[in-house]
């Protein structure tokens, strides 16, 4: 073989290699493609978590505002909206009001909202709630954290965070960042209705201070 010969099968088996290379990558690409391509025209606020379809912790704590205890367990029968919040969350003063009007309207539907207060001091926290509104005692219930031992069961990061039970204590949907009337009212009449519910972010959530 000449060496015309061997530089033309050497160019041969370079732009065979190339070609391979360059369908390999088109595969991929179209691969890719079909991936986030199956979700385009999905809402980018919507997120799975993992314990949705798990029962939610039963540990007892002591009410921000009076004697004894509340353990979510003594609210099994109900739909439960137990949202982490403090008095120094910005976000948690923006969403309270929707909050408060949930516990308020859908109170005869069977629905009670427990307000876990998240690694704050109490006076500030009832300083919040008297400047902002409890909603009705009733409906709403305020508790502490002490330890933030909840929130841990939570798996809770930054707040504010709200989860939203079935009437069997099972966690169905979770929203991550502040709530809106919208939201509330949409996962609560999903829940209501016994469609599964869809969980959310919501712009940004604040850690502890001790994070």
């Amino acid at each position: 073989m000449t060496t015309t010969d061997n530089l033309t099968a050497a160019r041969t088996k370079r732009w065979r290699t190339i070609r391979w290379i360059a369908l390999l990558i088109v595969a991929a690409t179209v691969g890719l493609g079909a991936v986030f391509g199956s979700r385009l025209g999905q809402d980018p606020t919507l997120v799975d978590s993992p314990l949705i379809g798990k029962p939610a912790s039963t540990r007892p704590l002591p009410y921000l505002e009076r004697e004894g205890t509340l353990s979510l367990a003594d609210l099994q029968g109900q739909v439960v909206v137990v949202n982490f919040w403090a008095s120094w969350c910005t976000p948690c003063r923006a969403e309270h009001p929707a909050l408060t009007a949930a516990a308020d309207n859908y109170q005869a539907k069977g629905v009670t909202v427990v307000g876990v207060n998240y690694q704050d001091k109490r006076g500030a926290a009832t300083a919040f709630l008297d400047e902002l509104g409890r909603g009705d005692s009733r409906a709403y219930r305020y508790v502490t954290d002490p330890d933030s031992r909840l929130a841990l069961d939570f798996g809770v990061f930054g707040i504010p965070e709200t989860f939203f039970l079935d009437r069997s204590g099972t966690i169905v949907a979770k929203i991550t960042g502040p709530v809106s009337h919208s939201l509330m009212s949409g996962t609560l009449d999903a829940i209501l209705a016994g469609r599964q519910p869809r969980s959310h972010t919501e712009g940004t959530v604040q850690p502890g201070p001790g994070r």
